[in-house]
């Protein structure tokens, strides 16, 4: 059975495997040069980037960011969806049992998933190491058109270290429950696009954050530390904490309750010009602070590691459903 699993994949492993392979190609030869520039000139490297470097930054970005979502589509889905268009599983079921049959299946086809978008991951994390630690002290930073984030940062942090294991392992393992229930390919596929996405920016937007007890921060408000006022009449500031992922920010009274800051503040010059210090100093004066609440940069890998975790064990949950259904549904 492991080697039938094996030879119905091979060559879409191939395929992958040598796509990642000329990517890795390509990191290998510029990754040393980035690593160079950043030992010379620390942050301001960044100011030297190339059209190059830049395209690779989005190639190996999105690369990661889609690995997933293409396995669990092309590689999760069709896995036992097909078998039951072409009735070929009952002739398997003669030679094995279902639960054998299955196993084996999620197992050689999971572990090549896990291993090709771990190699791509290493490969992507090792290469922007430079750039993600120049990002980190400059706290985001533009660079030839490409807008540079730090790595706590959702899109980038999910194109980073060990947690793309955990999403092609869960996206693979969804597909093929999607499949083993809807018993039919191309809505499937679908289906586990809706699913795979709607799953990443719930994660991203709405769970993360609270994975880890955020750090709290009441700073003053200052012409140096203020970087926006929005149409509603929110402040964002900035605080000393490289690479950080803000969280939240509110403005606060006197009293520490969070209100509206005054309507007056839009006045308030945003530069060192005359005036822009009595403004500031009398909305310090009248107690008003911003309260931020972030999770340093320092939290980087702890939070890799927890969705990670998270995603497996779901993974694996829906891999013993996979099993139920298939020895109590199935005919």
């Amino acid at each position: 059975m492991i080697w039938l699993a094996w030879r119905q994949l091979r060559t879409q492993a191939v395929v992958v495997f040598g796509a990642i392979a000329v990517l890795a190609v390509l990191l290998a030869a510029t990754g040393p040069r980035l690593a160079h520039l950043y030992h010379v000139h620390g942050r301001a490297f960044l100011d030297d980037l190339g059209s190059t470097e830049s395209s690779l930054y989005l190639i190996g970005t999105f690369a990661v960011l889609f690995t997933p979502a293409l396995i669990g589509t092309f590689w999760g889905a069709p896995l036992v969806t097909r078998e039951l268009d072409a009735g070929t599983h009952r002739l398997a079921w003669t030679l094995t049992t279902r639960t054998r049959w299955l196993v084996v299946k999620l197992g050689v086809v999971g572990l090549v998933a896990i291993a090709a978008t771990g190699l791509l991951s290493l490969a992507v994390t090792w290469w922007n190491g430079p750039i993600d630690a120049a990002i980190a002290e400059n706290s985001g930073a533009p660079g030839h058109g490409v807008f540079l984030l730090p790595r706590m940062q959702a899109l980038v942090f999910d194109t980073r270290g060990i947690a793309p294991l955990g999403y092609a392992a869960f996206a693979f393992v969804l597909g093929v429950t999607i499949g083993v229930v809807v018993r039919r390919t191309l809505p499937a596929m679908a289906l586990l696009l809706a699913l795979f996405t709607v799953v990443q920016v719930t994660m991203a937007v709405g769970v993360r954050s609270h994975l880890l007890p955020p750090e709290h921060v009441t700073t003053k408000i200052t012409s140096a530390n203020l970087t926006l006022i929005d149409f509603t009449g929110h402040l964002t500031v900035k605080v000393d904490e490289p690479g950080a992922w803000i969280v939240s920010q509110h403005t606060v009274n006197a009293a520490g309750r969070v209100v509206a800051p005054p309507s007056w503040v839009e006045q308030c010059p945003l530069e060192n010009r005359q005036g822009s210090q009595a403004c500031f100093d009398r909305l310090s004066d009248l107690g008003y602070r911003q309260l931020v609440s972030y999770h340093p940069a320092g939290r980087f890998w702890a939070f890799q590691c927890e969705e990670a975790a998270i995603y497996l064990v779901v993974a694996l949950s829906l891999a013993g459903f996979c099993v139920w259904w298939i020895r109590r549904r199935l005919s």
